[in-house]
């Protein structure tokens, strides 16, 4: 991890998804300082994502996060990228902002940008599904491989169940899909699948077998092993003075005139990688044109 400026940053962004990246480019161009914070590597959730259909120039989520790490490394002179250390709050004040990370470490810039995107959703956030298992892994850390004609539970027909599909069209899978009627739009574009069983339920209960399987009601038993929850995403909001909807999301418009809010943080409406890249180079031409006006 390279250690934060003493000085404040023009721009600190938290963050390294699309929507960061683009924004610590984007500063850079237009001649800020910034500093990246990020816990993991840039573009470390793209990693997840085996196949994608709507960006422009890249067919895999790894290709594109590869890219987006090669354009934060070339901005390297203009961005400090503090990695390895999460962000725990964000507060701001008249004169800017102050990130805190988890080491004890604070951050402090004019102008702050959030980006930290959305989490999986779990079992006691979804209202059809009760559990007295233990958590599955998000279906977007399934090993198709691994699956390969194993009956699978995947609870829930979020996008990621498309997404699989579409990157492993030749393996011959058997997942079992029960879900809300709320997913029911999502399931169509895999409703005609034959390795998928959709299974449109108001409520499922998940108890444990004495063999040590899951039962999942009318929809069978399954193994532990292949269980995977499938349930959308939830806003990961950093704590501080960020201002959220009741449904926990930041919209830019509601937000302390330092802080600026970007990517899929914004709104469940436009979450996509495209959308996010856009959002981030955006708000760092906020704060550059802010920064103008204030000098």
């Amino acid at each position: 991890m390279t250690p934060p400026s003493t000085a404040p940053y023009d721009l600190v962004i938290i963050g390294g998804g699309p929507a960061g990246c683009a924004a610590a480019v984007m500063a850079a161009s237009v001649g800020l300082r910034s500093a990246l914070v990020e816990r993991r590597e840039p573009g470390a959730t793209l990693r997840r994502v085996p196949a994608v259909t709507n960006v422009l120039g890249f067919a895999t989520g790894t290709a594109f996060a590869d890219a987006l790490a090669a354009d934060v490394r070339r901005v390297a002179d203009s961005c400090d990228v503090l990695l390895g250390t999460p962000a725990t709050d964000l507060h701001a004040d008249d004169e800017g902002v102050t990130v805190r990370l988890a080491s004890g470490a604070a951050v402090r810039g004019r102008y702050a940008i959030a980006a930290t995107g959305v989490r999986a959703a779990l079992p006691d956030e979804a209202g059809w599904l009760t559990s007295a298992v233990d958590v599955p892994p998000p279906l977007w850390e399934a090993d198709a491989a691994r699956l390969t004609g194993r009956r699978t539970l995947v609870l829930g027909a979020d996008r990621p169940l498309g997404t699989l599909l579409r990157a492993h069209p030749d393996t011959p899978l058997d997942l079992v899909v029960p879900h809300p009627p709320a997913d029911a739009y999502k399931a169509d574009e895999v409703r005609a699948d034959p390795r998928v069983t959709l299974l449109q339920l108001d409520t499922l209960a998940l108890h444990p077998t004495p063999e040590g399987r899951i039962s999942a009601g009318e929809s069978g038993t399954f193994a532990p092993d292949a269980a995977f929850l499938n349930l959308g995403v939830r806003p990961a909001a950093l704590p501080g003075d960020l201002t959220r909807t009741p449904d926990g999301y930041c919209p830019p418009d509601r937000q302390h005139p330092r802080i600026l809010t970007a990517g899929d943080l914004r709104s469940p409406r436009a979450q996509r990688i495209m959308t996010a890249t856009g959002s981030g180079a955006e708000a760092a031409l906020h704060a550059y044109y802010a920064l103008r006006l204030s000098s």
